[in-house]
């Protein structure tokens, strides 16, 4: 338990970070956010490995993940098993990514996390399936077995 709230300390403390880039061109903004939350969705691909290798559950790793969202920046966190559906989120979607860009032109650019071809995406302000809001998301591979480890922010709230 220990582990799992230095993790939770070292994510919060990296999301607050994300809030301090209001200065900035627009581009160089999301650049500098994109980098901050590739950190918080690293940051998360280990919390995740070591809490499942200790035994939490599910609904006990979504409560520290919608803690987490509360208290930071991130707004969502999508962690998915190796066949692409969500089982880790602080949102309470039930969710599942497609390789098939034409059925999920936004979500599918993160399958390569899963098949190994890329061990980051960073995706830039788009148009998400789920409802039509514009979202930032990274992800990253699991460290412990394929699968997406992503984390959102709404455009609304990129480089207040």
């Amino acid at each position: 338990m220990r582990i799992t709230r230095i993790l939770a300390a070292m994510l919060v403390s990296c999301f607050v970070l994300c809030t301090g880039t209001s200065g900035l061109r627009a581009a160089t903004c999301e650049d500098t956010v994109a980098g901050h939350m590739v950190g918080e969705a690293l940051l998360a691909a280990h919390f995740v490995a070591l809490a499942e290798k200790a035994g939490m559950t599910p609904s006990e790793i979504n409560a520290i993940l919608k803690t987490v969202s509360e208290k930071s920046a991130i707004q969502e966190f999508w962690i998915t098993d190796s066949a692409g559906r969500a089982y880790l989120t602080n949102t309470g979607i039930d969710f599942t990514f497609s390789p098939d860009s034409a059925k999920q032109p936004q979500a599918s650019a993160f399958w390569p996390l899963i098949d190994g071809s890329k061990d980051i995406v960073i995706q830039g302000a788009h148009k998400r399936e789920i409802d039509g809001k514009i979202f930032k998301y990274v992800g990253v591979a699991g460290v412990d077995k394929a699968r997406i480890v992503q984390v959102g922010v709404d455009a609304e709230n990129l480089c207040k």
